[in-house]
């Protein structure tokens, strides 16, 4: 039997403890982002649309943003280093964190859509995010007003949150 095309309205709702950090403005690794940013922006490319070699659901009307793709600036502090050194090995000084989050190891260009869009790496649930790389069109906004997704899905569940 085979699952006919269907939309389904997905919602995420979850508690981040994030750890104390410094602001971004006192963080003496900040230099290096902004280095990376420099040395790199002019050749910069959606790294989603570099995947797939397709820039066509790219915002490339807006400028590309650098995205922490693997440890966000404020979660520098709960990095488990133990974790962290078996796929980044060199990473298990408590010092040198900080200037690993702002190297080019953990930094990615990204247009808007796919940075901080309804498609994007702070808004999409991990797994859809990845698949978005290989299905267009996979995350649509919707409607702006939760209740009108009911009448925006064919078969609408019975409570939407």
């Amino acid at each position: 039997m085979t699952v006919e095309k269907h939309d389904q309205a997905v919602t995420h709702h979850y508690l981040v403890h994030f750890p104390e950090h410094p602001e971004r403005e006192n963080d003496p690794h900040y230099k290096d982002f902004n280095h990376f940013r420099n040395q790199t922006k002019a050749t910069a490319q959606c790294a989603v649309g570099k995947h797939r070699n397709d820039f066509s659901e790219c915002s490339l009307d807006k400028p590309l943003e650098l995205h922490h793709s693997h440890v966000e600036f404020s979660l520098q502090n709960g990095v488990d280093l133990k974790w962290l050194e078996p796929d980044y090995p060199g990473i298990s000084d408590p010092e040198q964190v900080g200037a690993w989050v702002e190297s080019a190891a953990n930094l990615v260009w990204l247009c808007v859509f796919h940075h901080r869009g309804h498609g994007g790496a702070h808004t999409a649930s991990a797994s859809d995010y990845e698949a978005e790389k290989y299905v267009r069109g996979l995350i649509d906004q919707g409607p702006a007003d939760p209740k009108a997704m009911k009448a925006h899905l064919p078969n609408p569940p019975e409570t939407i949150i």
